[in-house]
């Protein structure tokens, strides 16, 4: 298995992606979890949602969960901070190997400063928004980051329905980074599916978390290739 930087600077073997597709294991049967995890072997990415029930109303699991799916992953690790003081948590997750870590600037201190820690430690270091914050408080600090998720739902629970009503803003940030000639990745999390996953493709996400869509399906690598795929067609960047 390649390590997480040798993944990002090439995951194919051959030349970067411009679609990802991080299936979330919020929605995987936990009691069988490295054979669900064997299932996405083509992901890019396994969404690993870490949940404190203090910024959200509901608790997962911490850092030593984290790592052990780290263990027994195919692929790298997309962490996902709902929790509160992430300038103390996250970087407990970047020094154990996760390839992305992510927080919510709704909850974070000195976002720009947390982001700087994570890259120093080796992670790529993700900034979350939920579907009220406004995502031009993110345009000056672009480059301090090496994704920006943009929830499609309200964090906190797996299952939820897209909302529509977030992607105008998901354009405004893709236009933006466009205009900077920024690289950074935008994700997007919350009721991604077969017919979800084409509109926000369009309005510039080029990373996927999808849950109930891939583990729910019968064959989840099938579902994971069907999502790429029509994400690949309506791919805006």
């Amino acid at each position: 298995m390649p390590t997480p930087q040798e993944y990002l600077a090439d995951p194919t073997g051959t030349e970067q992606r411009t679609v990802r597709i991080n299936p979330s294991v919020l929605a995987a049967d936990f009691a069988n979890m490295q054979a669900e995890l064997a299932r996405i072997g083509n992901a890019d990415f396994v969404h690993v949602d870490v949940m404190d029930n203090h910024f959200v109303p509901n608790l997962t699991f911490g850092p030593q969960m984290a790592e052990r799916i780290q263990a027994t992953s195919p692929v790298p690790l997309d962490v996902h901070l709902m929790i509160d003081e992430p300038e103390r948590w996250a970087p407990e997750y970047a020094e154990f190997g996760a390839a992305s870590v992510t927080f919510h600037l709704e909850a974070a201190t000195e976002p720009v400063a947390l982001a700087r820690r994570l890259r120093a430690i080796g992670a790529r270091a993700g900034i979350a928004i939920k579907p009220a914050t406004a995502v031009e408080n993110l345009f000056e600090v672009l480059d301090e980051f090496d994704q920006i998720l943009v929830m499609t739902v309200e964090p906190g629970f797996g299952g939820q329905s897209f909302m529509p009503e977030t992607m105008p803003k998901l354009r405004r940030l893709a236009d933006e980074a466009h205009r900077r000639g920024s690289q950074v990745w935008l994700q997007v999390d919350g009721g991604i599916g077969e017919s979800t996953i084409a509109l926000a493709a369009e309005s510039g996400a080029d990373t996927f978390v999808a849950g109930s869509a891939v583990f729910g399906a019968a064959d989840p690598g099938s579902a994971i290739e069907g999502l790429r795929a029509s994400a690949l067609r309506h791919s805006h960047r």
